[in-house]
């Protein structure tokens, strides 16, 4: 498993903001930002929440005990700056957790980025395989 966090060059933690783009993430920002513009809390204060958000969401998936499993036709993939995207059309997803819960879902088209855990933020492309 791929960390969601590394290190940068002054030797502290940095974690991805995959998780900014979701509903809970853009709703934190949206509320920051309005109480930066009301004069509530001032920018570098909302940036540490933002950073403390990334960090949380990244610590609490570590946890979780599901598994999903799911299987598409690959339309377009691409390696960019240590970060692969996959777009994938007609795709279905198996999922199973705790206490023998499944459920099966389709979609029509999905986006995948994944982040390479290993490499150093703002560090050169590695050209690595793809995360398995």
């Amino acid at each position: 498993r791929a960390r969601a966090s590394t290190m940068n060059d002054e030797g502290r933690e940095v974690h991805y903001e995959l998780y900014r783009r979701s509903t809970l993430g853009m709703t934190l920002t949206d509320a920051l930002d309005e109480m930066v513009t009301n004069g509530e809390l001032t920018p570098s204060l909302a940036m540490k929440v933002l950073a403390q958000f990334d960090k949380c969401m990244n610590e609490a998936l570590k946890e979780v005990k599901t598994k999903t499993t799911f299987k598409g036709n690959l339309d377009t993939y691409r390696f960019c700056d240590n970060v692969w995207t996959f777009l994938l059309d007609d795709v279905t997803f198996s999922t199973t957790g705790p206490g023998g819960f499944k459920d099966i879902a389709h979609v029509d088209k999905l986006k995948i980025v994944a982040c390479d855990g290993k490499a150093t933020v703002g560090g050169p492309s590695s050209g690595a395989p793809p995360p398995s």
